[in-house]
């Protein structure tokens, strides 16, 4: 009992702290950060007044953001053990922000058989993953049904395996190509075996803002319609941003509340899931192809989107990831201290940042997941992909795991975006252009 008792003292000592330096702020910031500790929800015009703070006000928001995340999810910070397989980044749209994609005319166009990425899933499950993460691009006059075959080959090979996959603009997609309802495609990936849709292909659900960096993408209606479908069918989601470009403080913080009201009315969030812009080898940015695009965020604005998240979510969607991929491990461990909890998956394959000009690689290993967790000064814990806990290390055991026993050479045995892309063997062929071919060697005329 002394012990649970001293800790309970400390609590309410830093509690009683943090409302006495808030307390010190001006007014409207105090009010607003107040009434977050409160429990209330915070507005979109409270949280474009966060946006602006700097000073004393900046770093209470951090620190208001890291006690919301300490009353509501603990000291425990969460991983998964997963992989990611993008099958093909041939793709008919054009998004500004896309370096990853191809048209189906260049050279660098791949696209992985469904042997191969069964393949794959089964090489992850023998490292530990619980989870494969597919998505990829949106191949020309594709099989209405070829995601759904996929999902069915990887439970097939693996029954235990999470199938976290296809995005919304994939759904879309795979509802068109089938030429059936979203609702209807949905039950077909649930009932292949699909066990959580990615919340990307959001970037800022604001129409005007999406007509400007991605013309043509899902719409924000569409993307509601798919994500609140799949809620309704038992199928959870993440949610996501992409900041950092072209966006204003106010599409941010609008689109964050409208993620918090759609959670209100299903509950089928898992995470919220900040994603930097990475300019380098974006589009819109390296051609110019959009008006006054940035060079990403700042490290500020990193902090302050995943600390204004905590506060409007906290209610709502307990668990704040930062990505790693993104932000690099040193940026990911300083967001532990304003309001994340999670750090995403181990990945493996990472394609889409790295295509985009990352630099943080491809695989973070579970031991390093633990060491970033631990200087933090919190607990490590790996974790299924809908949260619930598989492991916690709440003592550090020396504990190895099959991951962590991969070199320097991880490009050796799992390959790279980079080497796939120039590899013969997994070259797109357009559906139409094969089927050419197969009839003039079938005239004699091959």
């Amino acid at each position: 009992m002394p012990e649970e008792t001293n800790g309970n003292t400390a609590e309410v000592t830093a509690a009683s702290s943090l409302d006495a330096i808030v307390s010190q702020l001006a007014p409207p910031v105090a009010r607003i950060l107040n009434s977050a500790l409160e429990g209330d929800d915070v507005s979109v015009d409270d949280a474009v007044v966060l946006f602006d703070t700097t000073g004393a006000e900046f770093a209470a928001l951090g620190m208001v953001a890291d006690e919301l995340r300490r009353r509501t999810v603990g000291d425990l910070v969460t991983y998964v053990v997963n992989r990611n397989i993008n099958f093909t980044n041939v793709c008919i749209k054009r998004c500004g922000f896309c370096a990853f994609s191809r048209d189906f005319r260049e050279e660098e166009g791949y696209f992985l058989p469904i042997n191969e990425i069964v393949r794959r899933a089964r090489e992850a499950w023998d490292y530990g993953a619980t989870e494969v993460c597919v998505q990829a691009g949106l191949p020309p006059q594709m099989e209405g049904d070829l995601y759904i075959r996929l999902c069915e080959a990887i439970k097939e090979e693996l029954p235990d395996m999470h199938v976290h996959g296809f995005s919304p603009e994939e759904v879309l997609y795979g509802s068109v190509r089938s030429r059936c309802s979203i609702r209807e495609y949905l039950e077909g990936l649930r009932d292949a075996g699909v066990g959580s849709l990615p919340g990307t292909s959001a970037e800022v659900l604001d129409q005007d803002l999406r007509d400007r960096i991605s013309p043509g993408r899902i719409t924000v209606e569409q993307w509601k319609e798919v994500i609140t479908t799949a809620h309704e069918l038992g199928i959870p989601t993440t949610s996501t941003v992409m900041f950092g470009h072209v966006e204003t403080n106010e599409q941010i913080a609008r689109h964050i509340a409208l993620l918090r009201d759609m959670q209100k009315s299903t509950g089928g969030f898992t995470e919220f899931v900040p994603l930097s812009f990475v300019n380098s080898e974006a589009p819109m940015f390296l051609k110019g192809l959009v008006n006054d695009v940035r060079s990403g965020p700042t490290g500020m604005d990193v902090i302050k989107v995943h600390a204004i998240a905590r506060i409007m979510l906290n209610n709502w969607i307990p668990n704040i990831q930062a990505s790693w991929v993104k932000e690099g491990s040193r940026m990911s461990q300083l967001l532990l201290t304003t309001g994340v909890n999670d750090l995403g998956g181990t990945l493996i394959n990472e394609s889409i940042s790295t295509s985009a000009g990352a630099q943080h690689g491809q695989l973070m290993r579970p031991s390093e997941f633990r060491q970033m967790i631990r200087q933090a000064g919190r607990i490590p814990a790996e974790r299924f992909t809908t949260y619930g806990l598989n492991r916690v290390f709440d003592r550090d055991d020396g504990q190895v795991d099959p991951l962590d026993l991969v070199g320097d050479n991880v490009e050796e045995i799992f390959g790279s975006y980079h080497r796939l892309v120039k590899l013969e063997t997994y070259r797109f062929e357009h559906p139409r252009h094969a089927a050419e071919s197969a009839a003039q060697i079938s005239s004699g005329h091959g």
